[in-house]
């Protein structure tokens, strides 16, 4: 919930099984363990073999799938999904799984990123006779699909995705298969898994043990992996790739258990708060992070200034979901109700505030002066990433580039609306180096930088640069 407070949300996450006998229930745990991935809407799609049916609705994974949602869910295979409105907004129609029927069979899909081109390739469609029956960019990647005119299935699919622009991970079911896809940029983290003799794919890890789940490997960049009755087959639908994942999932989207690319996100955070000691030396008396995805970058800090760690801020984690998409005016009063200083902590002390990030600054300004509140002498911040200047485009809802403070406002500029007695953020630099490496190949530091991994479409620079 923090999260919507704080204005950074990640859209969505996927898991799905194939051959096995609880799928749905396997999909419910994986579903469960990736909610903080998006917690405004979630739904099931399973096959038996010869039908394709899906339970879904707007709120979190056990408020949708009771006892009896979960008794209509029978099959050996299934995807599912958790979601945050960022393309396409929300409502029911636009909660994923996406369930299609023809005379020639059905289909699933399940999508996390978003497409760079999808109003483009909308218009296209729409003169070429497409109905959308969704706001989501998801939809249309059936559209092209179904137009497609290949004669096998996993050539349309192929044939559809070469289209795409932008990040996708997705999860595509018809009665009989499963396919797997991630961009050629590899954007979004994917993994699959064995479990017994079923395959399981996941957006992390953490979903792997969760379900019992053995890791096996990533899915690479511009990779459609086939699933069937025959086993797995890797096969590519795009030739040239370029790996630059997400450099907001290990800051903090991602949980802590969670591994990419061989990195334990838990230890990279850590290494994040260590690297930002170094750059940020403070004479202070006590570390405190901000709840939750930025208490092992304090720890790490805490451990490499030799300051001691303690708990200085507290999660309410029974608010309940009024305050998931609060109003502008609400958001101060929102961070109060989610969180609380300990004054035993904290009142008479030099504090060292670690956090993920600053957006709009809101957040930030209310934790300070809650510290303060409680007694705190000083408070410094230290952010364990660099100022988010850019809008993200693949599934990120960072807002529009106006609302972003450090897009237009200086480090001083911000230290001072945030009420702090200093403020430093992470060098892109020290963030290479903390995850041990030499330099930014291999990951999209497209907020930080500006640089995208991608071409941006006009119409979608339009809307997030918008004044």
């Amino acid at each position: 919930m923090l999260a919507e407070i704080k204005g950074l949300n990640e859209e969505c996450g996927i898991f799905g099984v194939w051959g096995h006998p609880d799928a749905a229930q396997l999909t419910y745990y994986g579903l469960h363990s990736l909610q903080h991935r998006g917690q405004e809407g979630t739904g099931i799609v399973v096959s038996d073999g010869k039908t394709l049916k899906g339970v879904k609705g707007e709120g979190l994974v056990a408020e949708i799938f009771t006892t009896e949602a979960m008794a209509e869910l029978t099959g050996s295979a299934a995807i599912g999904h958790v979601r945050y409105a960022t393309a396409g907004g929300g409502g029911y129609e636009n909660v994923q799984p996406l369930l299609f029927h023809s005379q020639s069979g059905s289909l699933a899909l399940a999508h996390n990123g978003n497409l760079v081109n999808a109003n483009s390739l909308k218009h296209q469609l729409e003169t070429q006779g497409s109905i959308f029956q969704t706001s989501s960019d998801t939809e249309v990647l059936a559209h092209l699909i179904r137009r497609s005119g290949y004669p096998h299935l996993n050539d349309r699919v192929k044939n559809a995705l070469s289209m795409l622009k932008g990040a996708y991970a997705y999860l595509i079911m018809t009665e009989t298969e499963l396919m797997v896809a991630l961009d050629p940029h590899g954007l979004r983290p994917l993994s699959l898994g064995l479990l017994g003799d079923a395959y399981v794919v996941a957006s992390e890890t953490c979903a792997f043990d969760v379900v019992g789940a053995e890791y096996i490997r990533e899915i690479m960049p511009g990779e459609l992996l086939i699933i069937n009755e025959n086993g797995l087959t890797s096969e590519r639908f795009a030739v040239s790739t370029t790996k630059a994942i997400c450099m907001m999932e290990y800051v903090y989207f991602s949980r802590p258990d969670s591994n990419i690319h061989g990195i334990n996100v838990h230890t990279a955070r850590k290494n994040l708060g260590k690297r930002l000691a170094l750059e940020a030396p403070i004479d202070a008396d006590v570390v405190t992070g901000v709840p939750d995805s930025s208490i092992s970058a304090a720890i790490g800090y805490a451990e490499e200034a030799g300051i001691p760690y303690e708990m200085g801020l507290i999660k309410n984690r029974y608010v309940g979901r009024t305050f998931i998409q609060p109003s502008q005016s609400l958001r101060e009063q929102g961070v109060k109700m989610k969180l609380s200083a300990v004054r035993g902590v904290v009142e008479g002390k030099r504090v060292v505030m670690v956090d993920d990030s600053i957006v709009r600054g809101t957040t930030s300004r209310r934790i300070v002066s809650l510290l303060k509140e409680a007694g705190a002498t000083e408070v410094h911040v230290v952010i364990s990433s660099p100022p988010i200047k850019n809008p993200c485009f693949y599934g990120i809802d960072t807002s529009t580039k106006e609302e972003l403070i450090a897009s237009d406002k200086s480090v001083e500029d911000i230290r001072q609306l945030i009420g702090a007695d200093s403020l430093t953020f992470l060098t892109v630099d020290g963030m290479m180096h903390a995850l041990g490496q030499e330099g930014t190949n291999g990951y999209c530091l497209g907020c930080f930088t500006g640089n995208y991994p991608t071409e941006i479409y006009p119409d979608t620079l339009q809307y997030y640069y918008q004044k």
